[in-house]
Parts: C-alpha cells; structure tokens; sequence
C-alpha cells in the first residue's frame, strides 16, 4: 500500500549511525544524507537505509542497528532487504509499458479476465490498461471482501483466486473510468493479472526485474535474503512480512534493497543505458492529470518542482515496513529510502520517509 503518512512516534534509543563507504566522497550529498537518516531513526525507524545518485555517482548510507541472525546487532546497508511496498506498481507499470512497446496490448485495452471475473464498468465507460495504471479507473482501492476473514497483521495471504472472483462480483465503480484520480491497490493488482494471469511475480523476474539486473527484488525470499533481510515493526514491535498471492501487482509482498533500488532509479535517469529504453520513457510520459501539482506516468506520480523540473515517485509501505523513492531527470538525481517500521499519515502531517525522501530530492536538486 502507499500513503503520505506520518510516524509512529517509537523511539530507539542509541540508534548508531554509520557512514556507508560509497559517500565519503568530498563533496558528496553524505551530511545531508545523514541528517535525514538521524530524523528517520528518531521519528521511530529501528533501522533506515537512504541511497542518492548526483553527478553520476551512487552513495548509501545505513543507520541504527538490525538484530541479525545469531544474535548480533549489525547497522543496515544497501544489501539489507526490506519489504517494498507499492513502489512495485511503478515494476508493474514498466511490464505494461513493454507489452505496449512490442506490440502486444495496447494502452486503451479494455481490462480483460477470464469469466468468472466480472469487470465493473460505470456509464457505458469500460476500464482501460491506461485507467489502471494511472488509479484512474474508478475502482475502490481494496476489493469489499479482502478482510473477510483475514489476519490484520497479513491482511492478504488468505485471499485467492475465488476470493477475487467473488469481490469483483460485488464491485461498484465510484466514478466513470478515466475521470478521477483514486488511488486503488485493486486496480494494480488487476492490471498484473491482465498481463499475465496468475502468473505475475513470474512475469516481473522475466521482464522487468531480471532484465535490469534486481536480483533482490521479488516477493519470494531467497536463502540469502532471507539472512539479510531487516525484521518489520509496527508502533515498536516486531510484526511478519506480508504475503500476497493475488494483488501482488499492486507491489503488496515485493522486497527489495536500496542497492537494487539505485539500479533501478538508474534507469531512470538514463533510460538509454537500460535494456529497454522506450518502455521506461513510456511509463514518465504524463497519461493523466489529476490536478495542477500532480499528473500520473504509467505508476510513477509527477509533480512540479520549484526551478521547473519534474519530480516522478512513489512511496510504500506494508505492515512492517515504509520506503519511498524520488528522481528528477532535469538534474540527474535520485533519492530512495527504506526503513523497518510502519507509519500513517495524520491530516497535517506526511509519514517520515516520504517529507524526508521528498525533502532531500528537492535539496539535491536545487543545489
């Protein structure tokens, strides 16, 4: 899910700071960096990772302390794992953008499944790949029956296939497809099952993740991520990961780490340098406007910055865990972080990661 939210407000006390190696470089963005991970840990992240590119160069830092296997306390790096969050429906949205750019769907498709999945449709109006992956769709953003039975602290994993049917089945559109802006983890999760049904985590190694070298970003652990992965908190306790074997799509069981997430910001900045150029340029592309200080790419939101250049990014968070992730092409620059603690929003107030992810873009940008 995603949200502009605020923290908990759990504090970790003797939380220790640690320089990651790649930002020592003088006269990197290390100092603004660090001061923003010390305000992550202190707005209650046990742990926090923050990674940037400026200039062409990639640096990371880590802060706080994780509880490793073994018993050993260990400071977070841009190998830690952590659970994604929605910034999976930007993968997802890239997965479409290829099946455009080949050929094989496109855009104004009308949201296909099999029959036994009825697509709610509003004012004569049939939902598009377009409405969906620009929350423009009018769908709501959960199917009316997930938390029929479900366990609140994995409000997924008990929702199958027949669950969907049968959600979809009670499914009413608030608005005519293509009008207003909703944001929907339904739609999401629906758009990967048009791409690739019952099949999408699949799907995602096969066309985006693979072929951009994230070899830790996937909704099913490895053993080796499984060892370096952070554990999720919830208002200071320690909660599970989220499992999904339906809305995947929608980025709700995706993990990753910051190194992996630079890669992937890296192509951002330089969609020519990616195996798939036009497919990225594809998803910055503005589909749909929401306002005058937001306009939705395929996934990724688009806002304007003060000296005129266009920020794209998208938050996450699950259960257990919040991240977010910012690029401005006009300067080169990205920033992304992660950190093992869930938050809301309040109705003044965004979550930590989000105004300090945010935040630092606009600095670096700026500079």
């Amino acid at each position: 899910m995603t949200a502009t939210a605020a923290a908990t407000g759990a504090s970790v006390a003797g939380a220790a700071l640690l320089p990651g190696s790649a930002a020592a470089a003088a006269g990197g963005p290390s100092a603004r960096m660090r001061r923003a991970l010390e305000k992550a840990l202190a707005s209650g992240a046990p742990g926090a990772v923050c990674g940037v590119i400026r200039d062409g160069r990639t640096h990371v830092e880590g802060a706080g302390r994780l509880r490793a296997r073994g018993g050993r306390a260990v400071v977070p790096d841009g190998g830690t794992v952590f659970q994604l969050g929605s910034i999976g429906k930007t993968l997802t949205a890239t997965a479409l953008a290829r099946a455009v750019h080949a050929g094989t769907t496109r855009l104004d498709a009308p949201l296909t499944l099999p029959a036994r999945f009825p697509v709610p449709h509003k004012g004569g109006r049939r939902i598009t790949l377009r409405d969906l992956a620009t929350h423009s769709s009018g769908l709501p953003s959960l199917p009316p029956n997930l938390f029929t039975g479900a366990d609140p602290y994995n409000p997924y994993a008990h929702y199958t296939l027949d669950d969907l049917a049968k959600g979809l089945a009670a499914t009413e559109l608030a608005t005519v497809p293509g009008k207003t802006y909703a944001y929907s983890n339904l739609g999401f999760g629906l758009l990967g099952q048009a791409l690739a049904f019952d099949g999408v985590d699949a799907m995602l190694r096969r066309r985006v993740t693979g072929p951009l070298g994230l070899r830790d970003t996937r909704t099913t652990l490895t053993r080796d991520m499984a060892a370096r992965k952070a554990v999720g908190h919830l208002e200071g306790k320690a909660v599970p990961d989220w499992r999904d074997p339906v809305l995947s799509a929608a980025g709700t069981s995706m993990y990753s780490t910051a190194d992996d997430m630079l890669r992937y910001l890296g192509a951002q900045l330089r969609p020519e340098r990616s195996p798939f150029r036009e497919a990225v340029e594809l998803t910055q592309r503005p589909h749909f406007t929401a306002d005058e200080g937001l306009r939705l790419g395929l996934g990724w939101h688009l806002s304007p910055l003060p000296n005129g250049h266009t920020m794209a990014w998208h938050n996450g968070g699950t259960g257990g865990f919040s991240s977010c992730a910012a690029f401005s092409r006009g300067s080169g620059t990205a920033v992304v972080m992660m950190v093992n603690t869930a938050s809301e929003e309040t109705e003044d107030q965004a979550r930590p990661v989000d105004s300090l992810t945010i935040g630092l873009l606009r600095e670096l940008d700026a500079a």
